[in-house]
């Protein structure tokens, strides 16, 4: 843990850190001091920024500022990016309360701070996983991660050449050797699972629509074998691209496709199921879909996913076969939509923190290395980033991580994390006022907007969606994560700070840091808890949203038991936990909590209302009943929250969670 290494806090002065080089911000004389050191690390005050648009940039260039950013950060930060179109990464600049010099050239910066590097570290372009292995190395040689041309454009000494080191079909290897040769050097405290590359859009590519599901279709009933003539992409020269979308991307059925067929000329030239090895020469882009449970490839929301296939030279006739069901768009082109670049963000931060940036998928040969990797750490480490294979990859990943007692911080989209880590801000302890309230026969129910444990949701989406106008027109829970008290204090303070009465924030799944706690080892679940409480209470929260592990059998969600309540009601200040649950057929008082499962309506603010008045089917009036409702935060707003509002009228009543359980906790103790 972070706690095992001695930094030193005086006097709300930031003291440098023996030779690693980190420090920690000392708390704000407003807030509560932690009881130990943060388990998520600073790097001293900043006071002045050099400030840079990378946002068009190539991967390449960003990878070598995000690199370069890290070493500089972490004496004292002095870098700070903007790296998407929307300006997000702008939007919190003001919040450092540094001074800022702007550069119109960011490139222009690598010039300006090499002699704070001592050279570079050369990625494999024919090995994405070097990108990773050259992180963990800049972190270590105070470097930054470059392709030769770079380091010879910029003058940049070679510190270590990894081109021709690793297979690139051996991923196994790659990190095998990392774990042996780069671990034993790095920080025990902190592990960063990230994607080495990323799919970025090509601009101008011109789609045709193929076929479309205008309706509302959730339950396969549109299955069928559909035949689709790309004939017109022929003329093509690098091969025809067609893409699956979500028809209706508010939510979340998109396109899902069992099995594809390719003829040319009645020739069959493509014949596969999705997730075997026959399908992957044929898929272009599949890293924003997923595998479902019928071994079909699935996008919902805004995801997609892109198969290529190259007819031979002649070809008049293309046909393609495709078992395709739900809500599907189906579009093709002639021209490649995607490249690949390495993926640049949150590497400031593992730079700085010297930690070892790896990609395992969780399950197989990668999942047995990915649990070592896990054993060679103390419980309560924090393992920062992501998983890989989207939703499968993060009920996996997750799941091995919970083993092992180790907590996943959702952070591969976090930027400038060096930054908002240093920023000491006004983090208040104090716990929301409770309004008062009666308990009657009426239905309760409490709006929870999930994705709070996702530090990088809570910089962007959450920042981006807390600004509607409408918020706070209805009671709303807002899931955050509490560790930004280490890790984001600015940004979870402006959310303090403008919280309407009827905003309330909640810790996000399942506490400090994403977990499962029904898999943690039963000698370890009780220093989740203490650490969750000391953030609780840190951060003023008394609610908590959870998840827990999946039931082998049916993949169903598993109720928490005596054994994790009772954890939670003796070392955080909870007054009642809201689990992931779906159905909304959960409720109980377990541990001396109350506890209830979440219930989630499909569609926006009218389907949502259908699905609550069909859940209250049968309900006679004579006894209050509690819904936790789930709230989409990718697709909903504060306005579709108002609307739904507005649309409830006798019996509902709206309230906030820390009402819901007064009043959920009343009721069950009478029924007890």
């Amino acid at each position: 843990m972070v706690s095992r290494r001695e930094f030193l806090l005086a006097n709300g002065t930031v003291l440098a850190a023996g030779a690693l080089g980190l420090s920690f911000p000392a708390a704000p004389a407003s807030a509560s001091a932690p009881a130990t050191a943060p388990l998520l690390p600073g790097f001293g005050r900043p006071t002045r920024l050099d400030y840079a648009d990378i946002a068009t940039l190539h991967g390449n260039d960003q990878l070598l500022l995000t690199t370069l950013q890290g070493v500089v950060n972490r004496r004292r930060p002095r870098l700070y990016f903007n790296y998407n179109k929307e300006g997000f990464d702008e939007r919190w600049l003001s919040s450092t309360g540094a001074a800022v010099t702007r550069h119109e050239r960011p490139l222009d910066l690598v010039a300006r701070y090499r002699g704070e590097v001592r050279g570079a570290i050369l990625i494999d372009p024919d090995v994405p996983d070097s990108v990773n292995v050259a992180t963990t190395l800049a972190g270590l040689e105070n470097a930054v991660a470059a392709t030769a041309e770079q380091a010879e454009e910029y003058r940049l000494k070679v510190i270590t050449d990894l081109r021709g080191r690793f297979d690139p079909d051996d991923v196994l290897a790659t990190y095998r050797w990392q774990l042996d040769e780069l671990f034993p050097r790095c920080t025990k405290a902190l592990l960063s699972g990230l994607p080495p590359t990323r799919t970025v859009s090509v601009e101008g590519v011109q789609w045709r629509e193929i076929a479309r599901e205008t309706e509302r279709i959730r339950d396969t009933s549109n299955r069928a074998v559909r035949t689709f003539d790309l004939s017109q992409e022929l003329s093509g020269e690098e091969g025809v691209f067609l893409r699956f979308q979500d028809s209706l991307g508010d939510d979340g059925w998109g396109a899902s496709v069992g099995s594809v067929v390719v003829k040319a000329d009645g020739v069959q030239i493509a014949s596969f199921t999705p997730g075997t090895d026959a399908e992957a020469p044929f898929l272009f882009d599949g890293v924003n879909s997923a595998i479902g449970g019928e071994s079909n490839r699935f996008a919902d929301g805004g995801g997609y996913f892109i198969y290529r296939f190259t007819p031979p030279a002649g070809t008049r006739e293309l046909l393609v076969d495709v078992d395709l069901w739900n809500q599907y768009l189906v579009t093709a082109t002639t021209t490649a939509p995607t490249r690949v670049e390495p993926f640049p963000y949150f590497r400031d931060y593992t730079v700085a923190s010297r930690a070892m940036v790896f990609w395992l998928p969780p399950a197989g040969e990668t999942g047995k290395l990915l649990d070592e990797i896990f054993s060679k750490v103390k419980p309560t480490t924090p393992y920062a980033g992501w998983f890989s294979n989207d939703v499968a990859g993060e009920w996996g990943g997750v799941d091995r991580a919970s083993q092992h007692a180790v907590e996943v911080v959702p952070a591969d989209y976090y930027m400038n994390g060096t930054v908002h880590a240093s920023v000491p801000a006004k983090v208040s302890d104090r716990v929301r006022p409770r309004p008062r309230a009666t308990l009657r026969n009426r239905v309760y129910l409490t709006l929870t907007v999930g994705e709070g444990d996702n530090i990088q949701y809570c910089q962007r989406r959450m920042r981006q969606i807390w600004d509607d106008p409408a918020r706070g027109r209805v009671p709303t829970n807002w899931t955050v994560s509490p560790l930004l008290a280490d890790i984001g204090p600015a940004l979870l303070s402006y959310y303090q700070r403008t919280a309407t009465d009827n905003d309330l924030l909640i810790a996000g799944p399942s506490g400090a840091g994403y977990t499962y706690p029904g898999s943690w080892p039963e000698d370890a679940l009780d220093a989740y808890t203490k650490l969750t409480g000391r953030y609780m209470r840190r951060t003023g929260m008394d609610l908590v949203y959870a998840y827990n592990h999946r039931n082998a059998e049916d993949n169903g969600w598993v109720a928490y038991d005596e054994r994790i309540a009772s954890s939670y009601r003796r070392h955080t200040p909870v007054r009642g936990i809201i689990q992931s649950w779906e159905t909304g057929d959960l409720q109980a008082h377990v541990g001396g909590l109350p506890l209830i499962g979440n219930l989630y309506p499909q569609g926006k603010a009218q389907e949502y209302r259908d699905g609550l008045l069909r859940h209250i089917e049968g309900w006679d009036g004579s006894t209050p009943l509690f819904i936790a409702g789930a709230v989409n935060a990718w697709n909903w707003t504060p306005s579709d929250i108002a609307e739904l509002g507005e649309l409830l009228d006798e019996p509902f009543e709206i309230v906030r969670g820390d009402v819901f359980f007064h009043l959920l906790n009343e009721h069950l103790t009478k029924e007890q």
